[in-house]
């Protein structure tokens, strides 16, 4: 019997010129390609995956400051997965297994349950489908409550992106947000609500397209800029002009935007993490907040879904 590898179950995916490997851990986009090209910062198959990198986040994305929020009268301590800064981060199901309930050559579906636990004692089903088309990759997220009471629930994904050669510091961004939340520069926890050109616009604002250069950002954004059919898009382009984007609806009315910064050199800036959330971060603690965080709320047997595309812009 062969070794399952260390990122799971590997699922590839083929429409077209677009390639893309779903593996079974966090239900993760582990590569994603267009013509050999890479779309998204991959990683191999017998590698523990590096920095979130590709997962699918719930039952919240971003961090819980602490790891402490109260619900329904009751509060919880979570574990503190992201100890340097001493938060909880990017949720439970980063590590789950997921079963694949629905394959075919161009698309997968998969599917895992969020078990009551101490710090998080409501039963969920999540179901994720990745399908492969002619305007890329769309993944979509539904989750169940399957629960006898409500249950405070988020989604988003973490890719990536790469726009062709070279690093962050030399692509071109833009990035459709009238607003930016401010962190602490320590523990990044969520302070100010601002307009992009309010403070520092030469590291916040891309509303116009311009490069990254030496740019730092590990920040949230709202109040996006809606096209006319309700999309949000984020593109990254190289010096030539190809390169990616990331589109999704109105039930993500946040979005992460990180240059990856790492200590090693060598592993730093090397793609854009742009991460469409439901949520802001530490919204399990919205009512700290003077600005809407978005927190979804399901009541028993209810369901929500959101969804996001990732296409190569050529």
């Amino acid at each position: 019997m062969a070794r399952t590898p260390v990122s799971g179950i590997q699922h590839s995916l083929r429409a077209g010129d677009d390639e893309a490997v779903i593996t079974s851990i966090g239900a993760t986009l582990r590569a994603f390609t267009h013509a050999g090209r890479d779309l998204v910062v991959p990683f191999t198959a017998d590698e523990v995956r590096p920095a979130y990198r590709g997962a699918t986040l719930a039952p919240w994305p971003n961090r819980v400051v602490d790891g402490v929020y109260s619900f329904g009268g009751r509060e919880f301590q979570l574990a503190l997965t992201e100890p340097a800064r001493s938060h909880a981060l990017h949720g439970l199901a980063a590590w789950l297994d997921f079963d694949a309930v629905d394959k075919g050559a161009d698309h997968v579906a998969l599917e895992a349950v969020i078990e009551p636990q101490t710090a998080y004692p409501w039963r969920l089903v999540v179901r994720t489908t990745f399908t492969l088309g002619a305007d890329g990759l769309t993944q979509s997220v539904t989750v169940r409550n399957d629960s006898d009471e409500p249950a405070p629930w988020g989604t988003g994904p973490h890719p990536y992106l790469v726009a062709g050669d070279g690093r962050v510091d030399d692509w071109t961004l833009e990035l459709p947000a009238d607003r930016v939340l401010a962190v602490t520069d320590d523990r990044l926890i969520p302070t100010v609500l601002r307009d992009v050109d309010a403070d520092d616009p030469a590291r916040f604002d891309f509303r116009t397209a311009r490069r990254i250069d030496a740019a730092q950002i590990d920040h949230a954004y709202t109040a996006l800029r809606w096209d006319d059919e309700g999309l949000a898009t984020v593109r990254l382009t190289a010096e030539d002009g190809t390169g990616v984007l990331m589109q999704w609806g109105q039930a993500c009315a946040w979005v992460q935007v990180h240059t990856a910064d790492r200590p090693d050199a060598a592993e730093s800036r090397l793609g854009l993490a742009v991460e469409p959330m439901t949520c802001a971060p530490d919204a399990f603690n919205a009512a700290a907040y003077d600005y809407d965080a978005g927190l979804i709320v399901l009541d028993p047997a209810q369901e929500a879904t959101a969804s996001w595309r990732i296409a190569a812009i050529e």
